[in-house]
């Protein structure tokens, strides 16, 4: 795969602060996108399963798929950056056979890419970094690549697709691109594949979505 260097992206810092993810642009902190939509979706779903399940299980399964997950991400970086990733530990292993099974799924569609972990900032409202932007199907596209414990319906994705839809937003805005497609690769700890795309109308619509709740997000820190 071809790293085409057609954009130019800036590296910006993350932090932490009262358990939100923050980023410094310019000398300016902006919240990261998925604190956005973390502070403004319906949590009643995931309180239940925390009751059902108990707490303390709850966090261990949360704790679990996160550092899965980041193993996941680490893989795929290496392999886009052509360099050699090696951790022995268990879970180290079962994220190396997940991002294997993206890689062999879900790439061969991508004949060039222009930046993995990519930071991107929307002037003065919010930013974050989304894992790759890249020619997909002779489209400019936003991947994100996720773990899940079970397979996704498309119903439980939404913040997915408003995610990949802010990035869009945001790397148009930046680099005078038009990115109209996103792409979600999804692999199971069992190996199970799935690929969610949407664009057109779908990405228009997202991208509204996301607004909406951008602006609930600022009406909940004003007031």
């Amino acid at each position: 795969m071809k790293w085409n260097k057609k954009y130019k992206y800036a590296g910006i810092t993350r932090t932490e602060e009262h358990g939100s993810r923050l980023y410094d642009v310019l000398g300016i902190r902006l919240p990261s996108v998925t604190t956005v939509l973390s502070r403004t979706k319906d949590q009643s779903y995931l309180d239940k399963w925390k009751a059902k399940v108990g707490y303390e299980e709850a966090e261990r399964i949360k704790n679990l798929s996160s550092t899965r997950g980041t193993a996941m991400h680490k893989y795929l970086e290496s392999y886009l950056r052509d360099e050699q990733r090696v951790d022995l530990t268990p879970l180290g292993q079962e994220a190396r056979i997940m991002a294997q099974k993206i890689i062999e799924k879900g790439m061969p569609s991508i004949s060039e890419y222009y930046g993995s972990e990519v930071g991107l900032y929307y002037p003065g409202l919010y930013a974050g970094s989304t894992d790759l932007v890249c020619l997909l199907d002779g489209v400019e596209t936003i991947v994100d690549f996720k773990q899940a414990n079970r397979p996704k319906r498309e119903e439980w994705i939404g913040d997915y697709k408003l995610q990949i839809a802010a990035y869009a937003m945001a790397h148009d805005y930046i680099h005078g691109s038009n990115i109209e497609q996103g792409t979600i690769m999804v692999c199971t700890p069992d190996l199970y594949y799935q690929e969610f795309k949407f664009n057109g109308e779908e990405m228009r619509k997202c991208r509204h979505q996301f607004l909406k709740r951008l602006g609930q997000f600022y009406d909940q820190n004003v007031s």
